[in-house]
């Protein structure tokens, strides 16, 4: 009878959750439908699910213009990997030796400076966003790619900061002992001995720092204005508005936008898996 019971409780939650993924995917899957379907599939009522011809054109629009060369929306994408991308890498050099200070050293009021470095991640970027407007205005930087990587880097080391700290925590500080006993300086004794054990940390926090950066929508739209500048999210949230909305193009760039994150998370899986669980069991 026991037996029974969990088979059927079993089943039970295979079907809840098999729905509960239906539900969740589902925008996804006719996101992706409608970025493989012709215009005149997309507009079609009642909506074809799968008897539509497959087009490549709304992928094709994405990266080339009308008239032959390279469009905005790839512009755009291009702007989004090198504004991340550097300050993904700016968020990791400077956060992580100084989450291995606080770990490893004394400082006076440490956890005060913790939380405050913390707070600053407490306000929506909504809330800071005019006056840090205003401060670029006065230094020139609207409307560059370097306004938006100090920003996106000045708003990804403080959770770098915080998520490294912990994972410095769980390796033990008797390893860079020894090999300063041996004759290696502190720093080098972080360099070879420490800073290996962190990699996998290192890979979960960048990957969300990455996707804080990728994602990013108020500091890209105020601080930008021109097309040579502007990252994807204002670029393809431009495309709706109008008379008419090409849905086909909007899916196609929202398909572009969504690949390069969940790549970069696929290569470093093995990584980012144990990054995530590093902790999970107390020493």
């Amino acid at each position: 009878m026991a037996v029974s019971a969990r088979r059927g409780r079993s089943a039970l939650e295979i079907v809840l959750l098999t729905v509960l993924a239906v539900v969740m995917l589902f925008p996804v899957l006719w996101m992706i439908e409608t970025s493989l379907k012709e215009n005149r599939d997309v507009y079609a009522v009642p909506a074809k699910f799968l008897d539509f011809k497959i087009t490549l054109d709304h992928y094709r629009d994405v990266f080339v213009s009308s008239g032959g060369g390279r469009s905005t929306l790839s512009t755009s994408f291009l702007n989004s990997v090198i504004v991340a991308g550097v300050s993904t890498v700016l968020a990791t050099v400077l956060g992580v030796p100084a989450a291995w200070a606080y770990s490893r050293f004394a400082l006076k009021a440490k956890k005060d400076q913790l939380f405050f470095i913390l707070s600053t991640r407490f306000m929506p970027p909504v809330v800071v966003v005019i006056p840090i407007f205003l401060m670029y205005r006065q230094v020139g930087l609207i409307d560059s790619a370097l306004g938006l990587i100090l920003i996106y880097t000045a708003f990804n080391v403080p959770f770098t900061i915080w998520m490294m700290k912990g994972f410095v925590d769980e390796v033990p500080a008797e390893y860079e002992d020894a090999a300063m006993l041996d004759g290696y300086t502190r720093l080098q004794a972080f360099r070879k001995f420490t800073l290996p054990l962190l990699v996998p940390g290192i890979a979960a926090t960048a990957v969300f720092a990455l996707i804080f950066s990728w994602n990013e929508f108020v500091f890209a739209i105020f601080l930008t204005s021109s097309d040579d500048v502007r990252t994807a999210p204002p670029a393809i949230a431009g495309l709706i508005g109008g008379t008419t909305v090409d849905w086909g193009l909007v899916a196609a760039s929202s398909v572009v936008f969504a690949l390069p994150v969940l790549v970069f998370a696929y290569l470093v899986r093995k990584h980012l898996v144990a990054g995530v669980t590093l902790g999970a069991v107390r020493r």
